[in-house]
């Protein structure tokens, strides 16, 4: 398997082509997106790096993410990196926001194989944004972007199995649940249980009109992250 977008080959023989060709996503710009209730999803910009950093400072956003920058000087070279990953279309990252302004969290693929059609999604949002539909209206839009104009024909995610508020994210917008990875992952208190969610672009997605618990997500405690 390869991940450069060129079509598979056997000898001389080509047995299937790219789902998404190479060159199609890095010749234009990383698109600006948009999804109800005013958000924008855009590219991060460099005066976006003091909300970044301060974002890795709340306890939830810390709790499930391990990767961590440690100063702004770091968040520019990541943003660079986000770049980077979209010229090269391995990967790209949007900042979620208020009618472009105000930043209210992240989304972003990875892991992107273009012969496949296949790639991850991750989210994190501020906790002024959580609990109002932010992140699911935004990862949905991301969605049907990259399973329509882009190319893809599968997203998926994982989330810990103790971070029911991601989990209902995924699921309003489109990502079923299709198993748990048992030990999956490494966090601060130990090794997570990860459920499997993905979206594929035959999917029929209606998404909920209510903030109530969905099918396929524990009831949770108190809201962890979304």
């Amino acid at each position: 398997m390869t991940a450069s977008g060129a079509a598979r080959t056997w000898g001389r023989a080509i047995v299937t082509p790219a789902a998404v060709p190479a060159g199609t996503l890095s010749a234009a710009p990383q698109p600006v997106l948009s999804a109800p209730g005013g958000l924008v999803l855009r590219p991060w910009e460099a005066a976006d790096a003091p909300v970044f950093l301060a974002a890795y400072q709340d306890p939830a956003i810390r709790r499930w993410h391990t990767r961590q920058p440690s100063c702004e000087e770091q968040v520019l070279a990541w943003f660079a990196q986000y770049g980077l990953a979209w010229a090269q279309e391995t990967g790209a990252s949007w900042a979620v926001t208020r009618d472009g302004g105000e930043v209210l969290g992240r989304l972003a693929l990875g892991g992107m194989n273009l012969d496949d059609g296949v790639a991850g999604c991750a989210y994190w949002m501020l906790p002024a944004a959580r609990g109002a539909g932010v992140a699911s209206r935004a990862l949905a839009a991301l969605s049907g972007w990259a399973l329509g104009e882009a190319g893809f024909y599968r997203l998926h995610l994982d989330h810990s199995t103790r971070n029911p508020a991601s989990c209902r994210v995924a699921v309003k917008a489109g990502f079923l649940l299709e198993g748990t990875k048992r030990s999956d992952a490494v966090h601060a208190d130990g090794r997570h249980d990860m459920h499997l969610h993905a979206r594929i672009r035959s999917d029929v997605v209606d998404m909920p009109q209510t903030s109530g618990d969905v099918i396929g997500c524990e009831a949770p405690r108190r809201e962890e992250t979304t």
